[in-house]
C-alpha cells in the first residue's frame, strides 16, 4: 500500500509540473474599440501600464489594469507606429502619410508638437533607442531612417540603408538592428553616429518583417513571410542558427525571456508560439488560432498576455468592415 501511494504520487507530482510546462494560449477577451480604416502595430507602455493601438488616422489607448479603452490620439492622416520615451513623457507615432512625427503627452495623451520629416518618405515603423536618447523612424518609400532628438523635438540626420526597411529593435548599447524586407537582409545601425556598421544576409529568409531580441543569449528573431519561416541570427556573427516554420502571411514577433516563448503573429489567422529550449535550439509548441488579418501584436512581459488587433474584412479586399475593430487578448492557460 505504501509503494502505491507512493507511485501514485509521483505520477500526481509530474501531471502537476507537466501541466506547469504547457504553457498553452487561449482567448481571455475581446476589446471592442472605436474609429475604423486600416490598423498596424500595437506597442505597450510598461511604466504607465497602457497598450497603444494604431489605427487608421488615430491611436487607441487602452488601459492594461482595466483592459478596457480609455481615449484616443486623432487628427492623423495615416499611422503606423508608437514609440515610448518614459523619462521625458513623450510618446512619437510615425504619420506615414503626412510624413510626419505626431509626438504626444503619455499622461494627458495630448498633442504636443507635429515634427515634418525631411529627405525621407513614408515613416512607418518607429522606435526609441536608449543609448543615444534618439527615436528613429524608418522609411520604407525612401530606404532610409529619420532620426529626432526627443530633447528638441527636432529632426538631426538620416540613416542610409540600402533597402527597404521593416521592424528594428535596439539592444540599449548603442546598436539598432533592422530588417531589409526587399533584400533578405538586416542592417547593423550605429546609433550614435547614424551609420551602417554591416549587413547580415538572412537566407533561407525571405521578405523579413518583424524583429525581436533576446538580449541575454544575443539571439535576434526575425520572421519571414516568403518561406514562412522564423530564423534566429547570432547578434554578434550574424549567423542564422535555427529555421522554424509559422504561419502565413506573417508581420511582427515577440519575445518573452521569463517564459522563453516567442510569439509569430500571422495574417493567415494563426500565431506560431516557439519554445526556446536553448540558446540554439527551439520547437513550436503551439499554433493559436486568432483571426483572419491578425497580424501585429504586443506581448506584455508582466502578465505574459499577448494582444492582437484585427477588423472583419470584407470578403474578397483587405477594407475593413466598418465598426468591427477590435483588440484579441489571449493568456497563458
Amino acid at each position: 500500500m505504501k509503494t502505491n501511494l507512493k507511485f501514485l504520487m509521483i505520477l500526481f507530482l509530474g501531471s502537476i509540473s507537466l501541466c506547469a510546462n504547457a504553457q498553452n494560449y487561449v482567448l481571455d477577451k475581446t476589446i471592442p474599440l472605436t474609429g475604423d480604416g486600416g490598423y498596424d502595430y500595437l506597442s505597450i507602455d510598461a511604466v504607465n501600464n497602457r497598450l497603444y493601438v494604431s489605427h487608421g488616422t488615430a491611436v487607441n489607448v487602452i488601459d492594461l489594469a482595466t483592459e478596457q479603452s480609455i481615449g484616443t490620439i486623432s487628427d492623423m492622416k495615416g499611422v503606423h507606429g508608437i514609440a515610448i520615451v518614459n523619462h521625458l513623457n513623450k510618446g512619437f507615432i510615425s504619420d506615414g502619410r503626412a510624413n510626419a512625427a505626431v509626438v504626444f503627452d503619455l499622461k494627458t495623451l495630448k498633442t504636443i508638437a507635429t515634427i515634418p520629416l525631411t529627405d525621407v518618405n513614408g515613416p512607418d515603423a518607429i522606435m526609441y533607442d536608449p543609448s543615444s536618447d534618439r527615436v528613429f523612424t524608418f522609411c520604407g518609400e525612401s530606404n532610409n531612417a529619420a532620426v529626432i532628438d526627443p530633447q528638441t523635438l527636432k529632426q538631426i540626420g538620416t540613416v542610409a540603408l540600402g533597402g527597404g526597411p521593416e521592424f528594428a529593435v535596439s539592444d540599449g548599447k548603442g546598436k539598432i538592428y533592422n530588417n531589409l524586407e526587399d533584400k533578405n537582409s538586416m542592417d547593423v545601425i550605429d546609433a550614435k553616429t547614424m551609420k551602417v556598421l554591416k549587413n547580415f544576409p538572412l537566407a533561407p529568409c525571405g521578405g523579413p518583417t518583424g524583429l525581436a531580441l533576446d538580449a541575454r543569449n544575443k539571439r535576434l528573431f526575425t520572421v519571414c513571410r516568403e518561406n514562412k519561416g522564423l530564423s534566429v541570427v547570432d547578434e554578434t556573427s550574424g549567423k542564422v542558427i535555427a529555421t522554424v516554420p509559422i504561419g502565413a502571411g506573417v508581420d511582427a514577433v515577440a519575445y518573452d525571456p521569463q517564459t522563453k516563448l516567442i510569439f509569430a503573429s500571422n495574417g493567415d489567422g494563426t500565431t506560431t508560439i516557439i519554445k526556446q529550449k536553448t540558446a540554439d535550439e527551439y520547437a513550436v509548441l503551439q499554433t493559436l488560432q486568432t483571426q483572419f488579418r491578425a497580424k501585429t501584436l504586443a506581448l506584455n512581459t508582466k502578465t505574459h498576455k499577448i494582444y492582437l488587433s484585427v477588423a472583419d474584412m470584407v470578403a474578397g479586399t483587405r477594407k475593413a468592415v466598418p465598426g468591427t475593430f477590435i483588440v484579441l487578448v489571449y493568456k497563458m492557460e
